[in-house]
């Protein structure tokens, strides 16, 4: 089961600093992430998700491929027939638009990783201008993370991690422990 943990900085650029660096140790196998999202809050009070993954749009681009290809088999001997050589086309962009848009839905309906109402409602306490880092750490080698973001600053609000690997977690944010 992933870990959540969340921490807020003082601006929404060293939260996206902190995430970036998350992600370049995800790419050296060093922490996998189910979810990494920032949210923040504008000086009217209204709360913002920067999520790395848009599911609607990743629903639209698999719907399209899928419906192309459905296009193609199914749709294509019907109007090839009706309409000829362009109704090869015109079957397999039908198939590509109808699976692009049932996608888009899908995805639209699809909640991945954190929850977004959790989000909206944490960061409604947030000062105007902060930000949270929104963590969902699927496995990471611990140590080395550790080493990667200590003295980065940021104040752990929520996790769910045990008390111990917490409580180390906020003192090595704020450089107050040796790995």
């Amino acid at each position: 089961m992933p870990d959540l943990v969340v921490i807020v900085y003082p601006t929404e650029s060293k939260a996206e600093e902190i995430r970036q660096k998350l992600l370049g140790l995800q790419k050296e196998y060093l922490i996998e992430l189910e979810d990494a999202v920032i949210a923040t809050k504008d000086k009217n009070g209204r709360v913002r998700l920067n999520q790395i993954v848009n599911p609607t749009a990743m629903g639209a681009l698999a719907g399209s491929w899928w419906g192309l290809l459905i296009g193609a088999i199914f749709l294509m001997p019907v109007m090839g027939v009706a309409a000829g050589v362009p109704g090869l086309a015109l079957g397999a962009a039908s198939g590509a638009a109808l699976g692009a848009a049932t996608g888009a839905i899908g995805g639209a309906l699809t909640d991945l990783g954190i929850n977004d109402n959790f989000m909206k409602e944490l960061a409604a306490k947030l000062e105007p201008g902060g930000a949270a880092l929104f963590l969902l750490i699927r496995r990471m080698t611990t140590d080395k993370v550790i080493a990667a973001i200590k003295g980065t600053g940021g104040e752990v609000i929520k996790t769910s991690l045990d008390s111990t690997n917490e409580e180390a977690l906020r003192r090595v944010l704020i450089g107050s422990e040796m790995v």
